[in-house]
């Protein structure tokens, strides 16, 4: 089991961002899937998961209505559409699949 994050910049507050994560070993239709993310000197927080199976999707309130996951099951690929993002969002982001952590990849939101 394998996940590949990636995506990850520095954007302007106001501004968009899209992140990857790429699954290998198994099929992202029979798991759910979940970013999260660390900013400096803050713990760990889920942010947004899917599960393809049953259709549902979470979103922390502070990204609600900003954020937007969704699955390419071709790809095998989840997906983090970032819009109009916040310095607040800046932090490490991970997907996980259960005990298994992608490697971060960081996004920076300049004010």
């Amino acid at each position: 089991v394998q996940l590949q994050a990636s995506g990850g910049g520095l954007v302007q507050a106001g501004g968009s961002l899209r992140l990857s994560c790429a699954a290998s070993g198994f099929s992202i239709d029979d798991f759910a899937i979940g970013w999260f993310r660390q900013a400096p000197g803050k713990e760990r927080e889920g942010v947004s998961a899917i599960s393809y199976r049953t259709g549902t999707t979470y979103y922390a309130d502070s990204v609600k209505g900003r954020f937007t996951i969704s699955v390419d099951n071709s790809r095998n690929t989840v997906y983090l559409q970032m819009n109009e993002v916040k310095p607040e969002d800046t932090a490490v982001y991970y997907c996980r699949r259960g005990s298994f952590w992608g490697q971060g990849t960081l996004v920076t939101v300049s004010s």
